[in-house]
């Protein structure tokens, strides 16, 4: 039986891709916006809102596994999980704007939901 496993390779090996995912989550807990290519943005959105999930629920371990980086650890605890607490999903928006200069990727702009 085929199974088709979901997901954009995005031109990279597994550990590359896992690689870039927990980067672009560190760098939009961090900043709280990031601006990215559409598939990358695509990817991302379901990654760091699991990972909001996971602080909600307080599961330190967890989200420690994905993001490497103290200072993020302790936001995502100490303001987004509570900024998040009665939300039920959704924590993430991508607005699409425009074209790189250098391949003419469409560029998109994942932000946080206030």
């Amino acid at each position: 039986m085929i199974k088709h496993y979901g997901g954009r390779k995005l031109g990279r090996t597994g550990s590359h891709r896992r690689a870039l995912l927990s980067n672009l989550a560190t760098s939009l807990f961090l900043h709280e916006r990031i601006v990215t290519s559409v598939a990358k943005a695509k990817e991302l959105r379901p990654y760091a809102e699991r990972i909001i999930t996971q602080a909600k629920q307080g599961k330190h371990q967890e989200v420690r596994r994905r993001i490497h980086n103290k200072q993020v650890t302790q936001k995502l605890f100490q303001v987004l999980a509570p900024r998040y607490q009665n939300r039920a999903g959704g924590y993430t928006q991508i607005i699409r704007v425009g074209r790189s200069a250098g391949d003419n990727s469409e560029q998109g702009l994942v932000r946080l939901i206030p």
